[in-house]
């Protein structure tokens, strides 16, 4: 089977994930989740035109010739605070003492601060002019009745919570965050707390790649660590196969011992491709038991944690709604050339840096499918087309970032 381009890849991967369900949780559970319903304003906010400042609402054309030295005094026919309704209207040479947030009374159109101001007993001096409209708030200046402020498919961040409260909602339906099983396989591969020898490995992909679930949504379960035999892999696979996805790392190239493959089709996987034409990460596998989906990332460290980013992270969004699959990425002028051979798209780990107004990434120094450290000291993936073989310093490149 030849390799299949990044783009058609993750084209074929994404017709096969299904969206899964949604369930309503409590505003204070909602953020990081996917919404899954449009947010619609049932009111205006404010509901009323209402006062920016602590101070006194009036009827600014009173005030015109007012200065410090020749002050302008007036009645106090009310104290409002907020959450009150004005009782008095305001006439010509009267005040009414305003908090912020309250509403403007009836005749009022401006209000003056209150340190341009000052109180004696029930009457004020103003040592300023306003303009009409001068610190009021009207209503509906934030949200209108019927307004839609939040789309459906959007990440919850904390200003989306806000406004949820701010619209009256204490609960919404978000997506369903799906259940990813995790299987790392190997004989050299052991877990963290095995004491080590000759030439073992501690079992980073399976930790790394929980990570990397739990960041994009999904919910990882550890299934530990399958042996380079079919009788390991297919017992670890059928357990795993209760999971809305299956992720698991090594095993899928062309290696005597590499069976990940064989178990799936025994099992009755339908194999849609298993090389892409990218570095690091060409050996990758993706097909389905059961409308299961199942990736078989890389072993190498750097080739799964990129193989994650490019296919697993965009089907775990999928899954719950998302309408931003990826990483979001930027453009940025690359710091000195690079080169590689033709034939495959490379994803070069990369710091990204703003200064000045001006965005720029450096690939990192260490580059290597083995080399975690690469990514450890990156921000983000410098994305190096596969049909070119040299971009110079000062070109505009694309990079996805990470943060």
């Amino acid at each position: 089977m030849s390799s299949i381009k990044v783009d058609e890849a993750r084209k074929v991967i994404l017709e096969k994930i299904e969206v899964q369900g949604t369930e309503k949780v409590s505003i204070n559970e909602a953020l990081g989740r996917i919404l899954s319903e449009d947010i619609v304003a049932r009111r205006n906010n404010p509901p009323m035109d209402n006062s920016a400042m602590d101070g006194y609402a009036l009827i600014a054309n009173d005030i015109q010739s007012a200065t410090p030295d020749t002050p302008v005094t007036l009645d106090i026919i009310e104290d409002l605070a907020a959450g009150y309704t004005p009782e008095m209207v305001v006439k010509s040479g009267q005040a009414v003492r305003i908090m912020t947030g309250a509403p403007i009374p009836e005749g009022a159109d401006s209000v003056i601060m209150q340190e341009d101001t000052e109180r004696d007993g029930n009457r004020v001096q103003v040592k300023d002019k306003a303009e009409t409209r001068e610190n009021i708030r009207d209503a509906g200046e934030d949200v209108r009745e019927g307004e839609t402020v939040i789309k459906k498919g959007a990440d919850l961040l904390p200003a989306h919570i806000g406004m949820m409260a701010v619209v009256g909602r204490s609960s919404v339906l978000v997506g369903r965050r799906p259940s990813v099983a995790i299987l790392s396989t190997g004989d050299e591969i052991m877990d963290l707390d095995d004491p080590l020898s000759g030439p073992c490995i501690y079992n980073s992909n399976g930790y790394m790649l929980a990570a990397q679930i739990k960041s994009a949504g999904g919910t990882p379960s550890y299934l530990g660590i399958a042996r380079d035999n079919e009788e390991d892999l297919m017992e670890k696979f059928k357990w795993a196969l209760q999971c809305d996805m299956v992720v698991s790392s090594g095993g899928v190239s062309v290696g005597d011992y590499d069976l990940v493959k064989a178990s799936l089709k025994k099992m009755g996987q339908e194999m849609l491709f298993w090389k892409v034409a990218m570095k690091p990460g060409k050996p990758l596998a993706f097909g389905r038991i059961d409308d299961v989906p199942i990736f078989g990332l890389p072993g190498n460290p750097v080739s799964s944690f990129v193989s994650f980013e490019q296919f697993v992270r965009p089907s775990i969004r999928k899954m719950m709604g998302a309408t931003q699959l990826s990483h979001r990425s930027v453009q940025a002028k690359l710091t000195r050339t690079i080169h590689k051979k033709a034939g495959r798209q490379h994803f070069l780990s990369a710091y990204v840096q703003w200064e000045n107004g001006a965005c720029t990434v450096n690939p990192t120094q260490e580059q290597g499918s083995g080399i975690l450290k690469s990514t450890v000291n990156a921000n983000g993936l410098l994305i190096f087309p596969l049909e070119l073989t040299e971009m110079t310093e000062g070109t505009e490149v694309t990079v996805q970032l990470l943060e």
